[in-house]
Parts: structure tokens; C-alpha cells; sequence
């Protein structure tokens, strides 16, 4: 019963999200066991992602309501449930396995859950995240880096995200922590990841992320950018989350990265184009670039592999030479992000066949 209560819970948060989906040596139920004991387990597996009171689902488990209350409190503070707040109404929900699980889990992180992670991303999960057509996390230009004259979507900003939310959390990025965990990674800055809004809440109730101004959250971002990350919000147009990633210990980009197209696995609607005769081959942009999408060619002159190109804009604000801008992709390319992360749920599930 105990190892059917795991697989149980495995297949649950399948259908969640970009999916949680077995692998021949079971390493997804390895990572299950280290968070979830077998009575949280069977609690998770009676939730939803529909957010329910205490009373009711002690009602449909015909339990007392302090009992369930207590346990659903304690999963949540263990990070295995979301909980929202309002006024004196608290409810909790089902999560994802990714965003959800494994980012509340940020303050307990440790080698040997950094390890199996890496384990599983490499064994399945990694061709899960490449599977949904970009859709769970979108990448948006650095600020400075878009060609003067053009207009870009209040989606497409990272400024006009940040601005337009009342409540913003930073937390450190879940990717680089455990790869410094691991004795590996890069000395980026680790406090980069925002949540907006009931998320940013959790945050800050749960101790998992610290409470910021926009000023701050600004400048926060600005210094990410310049040390050479690249900006995701998730792909809604008015997005619950904002990471800062780089390609040696971002999770999403780490995976689409070992495809030999990754532009045709990421949300983004800039592409950068090179000026062969402004090029001094200083090869500042090989560095700033996380896709390996740059080259030199045999003249010397940097040249841009739009197959592997993200359209971060990262390697334009760091030219001297000013050879290098972002662009918008053809009209045919580009795309419009869904409107609420509920559908951008919607989306993903109908690209994995789930509906």
C-alpha cells in the first residue's frame, strides 16, 4: 500500500503543470518519499488545485475540521501545499510539482535533494520542460536592448510587469542554490526571482521570499540583467512570477539547451541581428550569451545562429561596438502570450493531451 500511495501521488502531479512522469528506476518516487510521508501523501491525493476551507474538505473526509486544519497547515508549511488568505477566509490547494513543490522548498534545499534532482531532470524530466512549446516560462528582452523607434507589449517588458503589481516578493533562485549545494553553477546573483501578487502573499507569509518595493524590485532586476541573466516571467501576460536565469544552472534553460534549436522550445518574440562591419571581434557577446547561439566566423565577426537564439538581448547591451541589436521576429513568428495563467494551464495541458 505504501509504494501504490507514491505512484498514486506520482501520477497526480503528471496531470499538473508541465507533468511529474515516471522513469525506469523510479528516482520520482525517491524524491516523492523524502517530502511526503504516507499521511500527507493521502491528503495531497483528496486535494485539487481548486482552492478549498479547511471545513470542507474536512466535510468530505469525514474528519474533524481542527484535525484537517492542523494537518493542511502543517503540509504548507512543509511546502507541499499553496494557501491563500483573505480577511479571515484561508484556503489551500494542490500544486505542481514544478512551480510548486520544488520551489517551496527553497529554505530546506540540501545535497542530497539537490542530487536527485539532477538525477531526474536528466533521466525525464528535462524533455518534459522542452515539450511544452515554451509555454510555462517566456523569455522578455533586456530593457536597453530592443532597436530604438520600435514598440514592445507591456507582455513583452519586464519594467511594465514589475510596475503594475502592488505586491512583489524576491526570492533566491531555487536553480543556482542547489547547484551551489552541488559545488557547481556560477557566482550570479542568487536573490532573483520575483512572485507577484496571492504568490508573493505565500512568500512572504511562508518565510520562503522577503517583501519588496518596485524601486527595489527595479534595481534588482537592472543588476540581474547586467551580470548576464535572462529574464522569464511565466508566459501569462500578467504573470504570478518573474526568474532570472542563466544557462549553466537554470533549470528551463539548462533543458532547452541541449536541443540543437532551442529558439523553436522558448517563448520569445525578439531574435538579435549582427552588423559584420561594426564587429571588432572583441567576442565580449560568446560570453554574455546562454544559448551558445553566437559564434566567430573564420573572418573574425561574430555571427548569430537564429536556431539557437532567445532574443534576450543580452549580448546587445554589453557591445562596444554597438554591432549588435534586437529585433522583432516576422510577423508570422511572433506570438501572443495567454491572457491568465489559468489559460496559459489550459494551453499546456491541451499541448501535453491531457484535454
Amino acid at each position: 500500500m505504501s509504494e501504490d500511495i507514491f505512484r498514486q501521488l506520482q501520477q497526480r502531479l503528471d496531470l499538473y503543470s508541465m507533468g511529474f512522469p515516471a522513469t525506469e528506476t523510479g528516482i520520482e518516487i525517491t524524491i516523492l518519499k523524502k517530502l511526503f510521508n504516507q499521511k500527507n501523501a493521502e491528503m495531497f491525493l483528496n486535494m485539487s488545485t481548486m482552492l478549498e476551507d479547511p471545513e470542507s474538505v474536512a466535510q468530505r473526509l469525514g474528519r474533524p475540521v481542527e484535525e484537517v486544519a492542523g494537518q493542511l497547515e502543517d503540509m504548507t508549511k512543509r511546502g507541499l501545499l499553496f494557501r491563500l488568505r483573505k480577511g479571515e477566509s484561508v484556503k489551500y490547494g494542490a500544486i505542481p510539482f514544478m512551480h510548486g513543490l520544488i520551489e517551496f522548498q527553497i529554505k530546506r534545499l540540501d545535497r542530497e535533494m539537490g542530487d536527485l534532482i539532477e538525477q531526474y531532470l536528466d533521466q525525464r524530466f528535462n524533455q518534459a520542460i522542452a515539450g511544452i512549446d515554451g509555454l510555462f516560462l517566456r523569455t522578455v528582452p533586456v530593457e536597453k536592448s530592443i532597436v530604438h523607434g520600435h514598440h514592445v507589449a507591456a507582455f513583452d517588458d519586464a519594467l511594465a510587469i514589475i510596475q503594475k503589481n502592488d505586491t512583489i516578493a524576491v526570492a533566491e533562485c531555487l536553480c543556482r542554490k542547489g547547484n551551489k549545494i552541488m559545488g557547481k553553477g556560477c557566482d550570479k546573483p542568487i536573490e532573483t526571482c520575483f512572485m507577484f501578487g496571492s504568490m508573493a502573499r505565500f512568500y512572504i507569509e511562508s518565510n520562503l521570499g522577503r517583501r519588496v518595493d518596485v524601486e527595489e524590485a527595479v534595481g534588482i532586476l537592472r543588476k540581474a540583467q547586467d551580470a548576464g541573466l535572462v529574464t522569464q516571467p511565466s508566459t501569462a501576460q500578467n504573470p504570478g512570477g518573474m526568474c532570472n536565469c542563466c544557462g549553466d544552472c537554470c533549470v528551463v534553460l539548462g533543458a532547452v539547451k541541449k536541443f540543437p534549436k532551442p529558439a523553436e522550445l522558448v517563448f520569445s518574440n525578439y531574435q538579435s541581428a549582427i552588423n559584420g562591419e561594426n564587429c571588432t571581434g572583441c567576442e565580449i557577446c560568446l560570453d554574455r550569451c546562454q544559448m551558445e547561439a553566437i559564434a566567430m566566423n573564420k573572418e573574425g565577426v561574430a555571427q548569430v545562429d537564429l536556431d539557437r537564439c532567445i532574443g534576450c538581448g543580452l549580448c546587445v547591451t554589453k557591445c562596444p561596438s554597438e554591432a549588435i541589436v534586437l529585433i522583432p521576429k516576422p510577423d508570422a513568428s511572433r506570438r501572443i502570450p495567454p491572457a491568465t495563467s489559468s489559460e496559459q494551464m489550459m494551453q499546456i495541458a491541451k499541448n501535453r493531451g491531457l484535454i
